[in-house]
């Protein structure tokens, strides 16, 4: 078998060099540490196993609950979750953030913030988004925060109708219903290719 450096590595060799990179990165995937190793997804896991090293969900929740803080999303803060049921962000609307003439924030961070809740919420190691339907109620200004909360609303398989409603101080400013797949459809999804 030939590993990382391309050299015929021994099992012994390979857990050890997936013990460091675990400890580098928790959040790599079996398939990308197959790739790299040059061994099967069946492998990785085996030598996880015998490792007692947790699948890459268990860890990323690992590391969430040792961060100080609440969980940072791509955009927003991460104030609540509740895997497979929903979720609650907090995104406050900075200058960097706005069309600097008129102060408004452009309409990309609304949809960036409810499309990133809506994955957070599924609970599935891995998910990609199938769909997605948004409407912009009103512009939202610089300073203002915007609290979107998602929720699962149907479950069939592995496939998640997730819904998101932004608001400041209450009153609507952005919708979304977004269909996420989960780990067996996005695999079936890469495989069509």
């Amino acid at each position: 078998m030939r590993g990382v450096t391309g050299l015929k590595t021994s099992k012994e060799q390979r857990q050890q060099l997936l013990l460091h990179r675990l400890e580098d990165n928790p959040f790599v995937t079996d398939a990308e540490l197959a790739r790299a190793f040059g061994v099967s997804k069946q492998t990785i896991r085996l030598d996880r196993l015998s490792l007692s090293i947790p699948e890459v969900r268990e860890r990323v929740k690992s590391v969430a609950r040792q961060a100080t803080g609440a969980p940072r999303l791509v955009f927003g803060d991460l104030v609540k979750l509740e895997p497979g049921i929903s979720g609650t962000s907090s995104l406050v609307v900075t200058g960097d953030m706005v069309i600097s003439k008129i102060n408004m924030l452009h309409g990309y961070y609304l949809f960036a913030q409810a499309h990133a809740l809506a994955m957070a919420v599924v609970d599935a190691p891995l998910v990609l988004t199938g769909s997605a339907r948004v409407r912009y109620h009103r512009p939202v200004y610089l300073g203002e925060e915007v609290i979107a909360r998602g929720a699962v609303k149907v479950v069939r398989g592995l496939t998640y109708l997730v819904s998101v409603h932004s608001r400041v101080e209450g009153e609507i400013v952005f919708k979304g219903q977004f269909v996420i797949l989960g780990a067996k459809e996005a695999e079936a999804c890469e495989d069509s290719r």
